[in-house]
């Protein structure tokens, strides 16, 4: 389960304080898909960085699985995000120097030295992601061999690779072509749907929202329903 409670956010401005979230409350547990909908600059990404463990919230508590992030020391927060959490960003973020093998591999670097059976498994999974993404024929590329979709495939494969319960996107379609756009957005939803974790976009596109079963918007640092 995800359980966020009255969550707020606020900024230091040189015109004072600006708040962007203000007492967010979101249950969700396990299969559910969610699409936040809300214009640039609204805060859609702050609540994301929230929810993943990236930034503190200002008031307000965040629990996955039982465990409350914003409790846990620096170091064990980093490694319960690197195991629980998975993040898919607008700009893909993947590394030019490495092969798209290599890097969905990267959140498994911190595995322990030793431990060649989860090396192995990671292995694997890597190369069964890559498959279910349609790149089974790209694994020796580098990014700058890749069209701006097949980038954000591999970016959603890395993001899956440590079975995370919970899967954060941050724009994922802004930077893609339509066609590009609806295709990474049906892989995403049929990953979710086979993982059954808590996929969670953000997003300023309307048509991306609809695809999800569960929409809320962003406004006046509140969120909500958006029924059907």
């Amino acid at each position: 389960m995800l359980e966020v409670s009255k969550i707020s956010k606020h900024y230091s401005t040189p015109r004072g304080l600006l708040t962007v979230l203000s007492k967010v409350t979101l249950s969700l547990a396990p299969g559910d898909a969610v699409a936040i909908l809300g214009p640039s600059g609204i805060g859609k990404s702050s609540l994301l960085y929230i929810l993943g463990g990236l930034e503190p919230p200002s008031a307000g508590s965040v629990s996955l699985g039982g465990r409350n992030l914003y409790e846990l020391a620096s170091s064990e927060l980093a490694g319960f995000r690197n195991t629980q959490i998975g993040f898919v960003f607008q700009d893909h973020c993947l590394l030019p120097q490495c092969s798209v093998f290599e890097n969905v591999l990267v959140p498994t670097l911190v595995a322990r030295a030793g431990d060649t059976g989860q090396r192995a498994d990671f292995t694997g999974h890597a190369l069964s992601l890559l498959e279910q993404v349609g790149l089974s024929d790209r694994i020796e590329h580098r990014p700058g061999e890749l069209s701006g979709g097949e980038k954000q495939r591999v970016a959603i494969a890395r993001a899956l690779i440590r079975r995370p319960h919970l899967v954060l996107c941050d724009e994922p379609t802004g930077n893609l072509d339509p066609v590009s756009a609806g295709a990474v957005a049906s892989l995403l939803l049929d990953l979710h749907r086979r993982q059954k974790n808590i996929l969670i976009v953000v997003t300023h596109s309307a048509r991306l929202a609809s695809q999800f079963p569960i929409r809320f918007e962003l406004a006046d640092g509140q969120l909500n329903r958006i029924e059907s």
